[in-house]
């Protein structure tokens, strides 16, 4: 359950709902999901998170998709099942099958391992992964 009420279009302010107006635009949907709802009570936290969102996710070096599913192992990794659930559902919809959902899956799992494993023995870096400042 949310700690505050999702707005509907009717109860948003003026600038929360031209900030819905770019989300329709842009995802060029009539759906705005229950993130942006909450988020809607403050609109300059609104407007700030989305103007975020728009640059990181927007196409670049990395393939859209790629972008959705690095989202997904991060939310899955701070246990975010919004996110999870969202992202996976971006991803999808840029052309993630099952099976790249799977192997990123198995993934993140074992990064989870390897890192509580490296974690608890404290092992150093290898001199040999550093990036030499010299350069």
């Amino acid at each position: 359950m949310a700690t505050v009420k999702l707005l509907s279009d009717d109860e948003l302010s003026a600038e929360a709902r031209a900030v819905f107006d770019d989300i329709r635009k842009v995802r060029k949907s009539d759906f705005v999901n229950n993130f942006w709802r909450a988020l809607a009570h403050d609109p300059k936290t609104l407007r700030r998170t989305w103007e975020s969102i728009k640059e990181v996710m927007a196409p670049g070096a990395l393939d859209p998709k790629i972008k959705e599913m690095l989202y997904v192992a991060v939310s899955i990794a701070h246990g975010c099942s919004y996110c999870i659930h969202s992202h996976t559902a971006g991803a999808r919809a840029k052309g993630m099958t099952e099976a790249e959902y799977g192997e990123m899956l198995a993934i993140v799992g074992m990064a989870a391992e390897t890192n509580r494993l490296v974690t608890a023995l404290a092992v150093p870096v290898d001199e040999a992964f550093l990036v030499d400042a010299a350069d």
